[in-house]
């Protein structure tokens, strides 16, 4: 099958659908399909390659406003491409129109990421647009039943929702060097709390390391800078009285980033907005046995971690309910562990690469089919 998709950017520009389309442009192409991804590049010129059997078109950028890259030549670049099927990532406005202007001839697959949350102004002017392609869409990808229920663009198109959740590479994350974990360990003596991800605005780091001072244990931040800054985080440590269990170690590599999750005793996801649409770090903690805390959103975060079975869900913005359930799981080893082990044969179980691939390819030939 000839399979195009578009979205705003595409790897070297790190983020958690870019790093996702990336995988699956690069897995579906592995599975014998011809795949072409279209999205923004870098400067005004435009670029086309081809990467690890995924062909890239990358129209040229005039600017980026609220976080949106502009390219007026995006639908010229479309109107180019004859594909069987067309997937499109959301959010991303100018995709949404470049897919409508491609026509009824051709299937249009949605993968529906998050709703527009931070720009709420942005949001309510291209609310129509996003409805009408919704309406377009020949199928529409959720990464959790929650999503489907909550989101106000979803729930009114739920027939032609199909639940895919994200599905990483499990093996990658199942083992790690002994001796990277030894060293870590003996860095940071547990237990262990662990943050991975980029800090952004919704993430609820703040509310972690305020958590940390009614928690026994240490905490680590993996993750580079994004819309919060790690010194201020760690200002805001230091003046609580934390600052000697609170660390922040930036980005890391995939190796050491490896280590840190089997190094650790309890993974923590405190996430406040609904832009945390899945948490897909979950996902790699469960693959190396860790028990998770996370937050409830009305979103994919209590769907990949399981109250009670894979780890302990608490109310978003809540730091006394953080820090106990923190507390719980580093006051009890084995509930620990055995929380851990559920999770990680749940994730076998939902979150695998071939599980994803073949959900994301039986969506297709539906919406090829017409059904």
């Amino acid at each position: 099958m000839r399979i195009l998709h578009i979205y705003k950017d595409y790897p070297p520009v790190v983020g958690g659908i870019e790093n996702h389309l990336e995988l699956l442009a690069e897995e579906l192409a592995a599975r014998g399909h011809a795949v072409t991804v279209l999205a923004s590049g870098a400067g005004w010129r435009g670029a086309a390659c081809e990467r690890r059997g995924v062909r890239l078109l990358l129209a040229g950028r005039l600017a980026t406003v609220a976080s949106t890259p502009l390219s007026p030549w995006l639908p010229l670049l479309l109107t180019r491409e004859r594909p069987d099927l067309i997937h499109l990532h959301h959010p991303y406005p100018p995709g949404d129109a470049a897919a409508l202007l491609a026509g009824r001839g051709v299937p249009l697959v949605v993968t529906y990421h998050s709703d527009i949350v931070r720009q709420r102004r942005l949001g309510a002017i291209v609310a129509p647009l996003v409805r009408r392609t919704l309406r377009r869409a020949a199928r529409i990808i959720a990464t959790s039943p929650a999503y489907i229920r909550s989101s106000p663009f979803l729930a009114p198109v739920a027939s032609r929702c199909r639940v895919v959740p994200f599905g990483v590479p499990l093996e990658r994350f199942g083992q790690a060097d002994p001796e990277r974990v030894a060293t870590i360990r003996q860095r940071f003596p547990g237990p262990l709390v662990l943050f991975v991800g980029r800090l952004r605005y919704y993430k609820g780091a703040d509310r972690l390391v305020r958590a940390m001072a009614q928690v026994p244990a240490r905490a680590v931040f993996v993750g580079a800078d994004a819309t919060v800054r790690a010194a201020d985080l760690a200002g805001l440590a230091a003046q609580i009285g934390v600052g000697d269990r609170v660390h922040f170690v930036g980005e890391q590599s995939e190796a050491d980033l490896r280590a840190f999750y089997h190094a650790a005793d309890i993974f923590a996801l405190p996430s406040v907005e609904r832009s945390e649409a899945f948490g897909i770090a979950q996902v790699e903690a469960q693959a190396a046995g860790l028990p998770v805390v996370c937050t409830e959103l009305g979103t994919g975060t209590s769907y990949v971690t399981r109250h009670g079975r894979t780890g302990i869900v608490v109310p978003p913005d809540d730091v006394p309910a953080l820090a106990h359930a923190l507390r719980t799981l580093a006051a009890s080893p084995a509930l620990a562990r055995a929380m851990g082990e559920a999770g990680r044969a749940r994730a076998h179980t939902e979150f695998s690469l071939g599980r994803m691939l073949d959900r994301v390819e039986a969506v297709y030939d539906e919406a090829v089919r017409g059904d």
